[in-house]
């Protein structure tokens, strides 16, 4: 309670910057003097025009939570300053993503989370910032919430679709902060604490205990079908604006809190509401970076590469466009970057193992290279280094998005939810809830889309690497293939599937060793445990 409280402040100085550029025009007392009670009776007025630019305002900026860059305190790395910088770090504490080709690069940062060091510890600030982060979500979305109960919104579709926002905003959060700081619920977690539930803004209200995690789960659940139920109250359904929060987010949301909580049937409904609407998938084409100059002299255009440019990934749920988009995870991602993926020489690879699972037909192989790409000279300062094997060219640019200058590379569109991750949740669901069979069936879908032109159609009975495996097994490895280095998700489906990281076996692991699903679980932050006597912490 006590780092969302130091949230309020900035909070309230947002809200008097906004009032401050508006009141003019909404005839508003000065900003010293606003007060809540100011905003309910302009909500009360009736005045249609004032009340969609004061609540219009914070509803817009709910979606923009997904894509945070502050919201984790100020003074620390961008790895830790950003929402996509924790989803790196998460990415690099798991079996999937190498970093770099040699030891002793321990300026570089992830290092501490490729090396499997300490991130949990309740002192750490590696382990705080994701705590940050999730009240900051919630304590924005409480703000606007409070001036939304269900007398006020009444019948007003306008209305009806800021609470929306502020629900499926706060939900977000609060399950993010199970994903961080509870075990899985199936592995043991279903019988632990949750986490505190504050459920409106007061900067003023007392300090409350942990709710436990069935409770959590439960809170998190209704935030998300109230959602829904208004969004189609209002007629907002599944928008052709990526950067909207809609149908299609709050039920992606649902089935992802869904998977990890073992109700299949409400997981596999919101996947079908999500697939009935649009099932697109990228093509080859869309799919991953290609070289259209020489091997020596290599051109990767963002325009063409549907993980760099929304205008060609025809499967994003959420995302922000050039300009919006908070850019620091594809800077990590891109090996021809002038950032930390790149000239620093802290390459993101794929592990030799799971590389080699990928069936010759497929082509994601593409967007890895069994070869070693050679030199490059980055264009700012000239830098030359070598690009090693396994190196990914899914988030491959040499140039920036709509633009020619290669030392601005790095620009690009964001995505944090597509369509194929819907397909696998639902796959999976099908395989734990409904039949193998039902599952297969789904995965099909994908493995389809996913065959290289002029391949044999890839399904689960002939992708080699799957021989023998369960329905689960299967979605297991092709969640790994379809996602891999997207939004930390190996380290949470490691979390939730019980599978430790395991690198003794790669070829190719610079850090090689182990670390058990226990270590997936933050110890609440030192200063909640200091400063909220209620708190108690995991054990």
């Amino acid at each position: 309670m006590k780092i969302m409280r130091n949230y309020i402040m900035g909070l309230l100085g947002l809200t008097i910057l906004f009032f401050s550029a508006c009141s003019k025009k909404l005839e508003v007392t000065p900003p010293n003097n606003i007060y809540d009670q100011q905003i309910a009776d302009l909500l009360a007025s009736g005045d249609t025009g004032k009340i969609r630019t004061v609540m219009g305002s914070m509803a817009n900026g709910m979606p923009l939570l997904f894509n945070n860059a502050g919201g984790t305190g100020s003074g620390v790395a961008d790895m830790y300053y950003t929402n996509l910088g924790l989803d790196m770090n998460r990415s690099l504490e798991g079996n999937d993503i190498v970093m770099g080709d040699q030891e002793g690069l321990n300026v570089l940062f992830g290092t501490v989370e490729y090396q499997l060091g300490d991130f949990i510890t309740a002192a750490n600030g590696k382990n705080v910032a994701y705590w940050n982060y999730a009240w900051f979500c919630i304590t924005t979305a409480n703000q606007m919430l409070n001036y939304l109960p269900d007398d006020v919104v009444g019948s007003n579709n306008f209305l009806k679709d800021c609470k929306a926002r502020g629900l499926v905003a706060r939900a977000y959060a609060y399950n993010y902060l199970m994903e961080n700081y509870q075990q899985a619920y199936l592995q043991g977690g279903s019988g632990k604490l949750g986490v505190m539930l504050y459920d409106k803004y007061d900067p003023n209200q007392p300090n409350k205990a942990r709710a436990s995690a069935a409770d959590t789960y439960a809170f998190i659940k209704k935030d998300l079908t109230d959602a829904i139920n208004l969004l189609e109250a209002a007629g907002v359904g599944y928008t052709s604006v990526t950067s909207d929060i809609d149908l299609g987010v709050a039920n992606f949301l649902l089935a992802r809190v869904s998977v990890w909580t073992g109700d299949w049937p409400t997981a596999i409904t919101a996947c079908n509401n999500i697939l009935g609407a649009n099932s697109t998938l990228m093509s080859q084409a869309q799919y991953g970076g290609k070289n259209t100059g020489t091997p020596t002299d290599p051109v990767y255009l963002p325009e063409t590469n549907g993980f760099l440019n929304n205008d060609q990934n025809p499967e994003v749920i959420l995302g922000f466009p050039l300009g919006t988009a908070n850019t620091h995870f594809t800077s990590y991602m891109n090996c021809y970057g002038e950032g930390n993926g790149g000239v620093s020489r802290a390459y993101k690879r794929i592990d030799n193992r799971l590389f080699e699972a990928i069936a010759s037909d497929d082509y994601r192989k593409d967007c890895f290279v069994e070869s070693a790409l050679g030199n490059y000279t980055y264009p700012v300062n000239n830098t030359v280094a070598f690009i090693p094997t396994y190196t990914n060219i899914k988030y491959a640019a040499t140039h920036p998005l709509n633009g020619t200058d290669k030392k601005l590379v790095g620009t690009s569109t964001a995505f944090y939810m597509r369509r194929s991750e819907v397909l696998l949740m639902k796959a999976e669901a099908e395989a734990q809830g409904v039949s193998e069979d039902a599952a297969k069936t789904t995965l099909n879908i994908l493995l389809a889309a996913r065959t290289r032109s002029g391949g044999t159609t890839l399904t689960c009975d002939n992708y080699p690497a799957m021989a023998g495996l369960t329905a689960l097994q299967m979605v297991q490895l092709q969640t790994r293939i379809e996602l891999w280095g997207e939004g930390g998700r190996e380290f949470y489906n490691n979390k939730r599937w019980n599978i430790p990281v395991d690198r003794v076996s790669s070829a190719n692991h610079v850090i090689k060793g182990t670390y058990p699903v226990s270590g997936m679980t933050l110890q609440i932050p030192e200063n909640e445990m200091l400063y909220n006597p209620l708190a108690e912490q995991n054990n």
